[in-house]
């Protein structure tokens, strides 16, 4: 295999969503949100967009981090997961307990997109210049 480390990478970002799915089952429980309906009381709404806004972000993430690993290579580009994951955690963590409490996780989780975006558009671009 030749990039073991971002495919490590990958699952770990899908076992994030798989995790913000489990929450939103457990928020739909609690407060009593029966499918499919997408809104109820403050509590419910914040884990439900904590999960949605994981999935925007995810879908946007996976091909990114895989254009970073041919770019780049797999240890940059894992760390840029590693860095991913460990940024929605904290935004699932702060948005689910207070909206305003989001941010910083949002940062963590976008800075390693943009990294991976124009890190691996400007490996391939310098490339193709050169």
């Amino acid at each position: 295999m030749i990039y073991p480390l971002t495919a490590l990478a990958t699952l770990g970002i899908v076992g994030v969503y798989v995790w913000t799915m489990v929450l939103i089952g457990s928020a739909r429980r609690k407060h009593g949100v029966k499918a499919p309906a997408t809104t109820g009381p403050d509590d419910f709404n914040r884990v439900y967009r904590a999960h949605v806004n994981t999935l925007e972000q995810m879908a946007m993430m996976l091909p990114v981090l895989w254009v970073f690993a041919l770019a780049v290579g797999d240890r940059w580009a894992a760390l840029l997961g590693l860095v991913w994951i460990v940024g929605r955690i904290h935004y699932v963590f702060g948005y689910t307990s207070a909206a305003n409490k989001r941010g910083a996780g949002f940062m963590i989780a976008f800075g390693a997109l943009a990294v991976g975006l124009f890190g691996g558009a400007g490996t391939i671009l310098w490339g193709l210049v050169r």
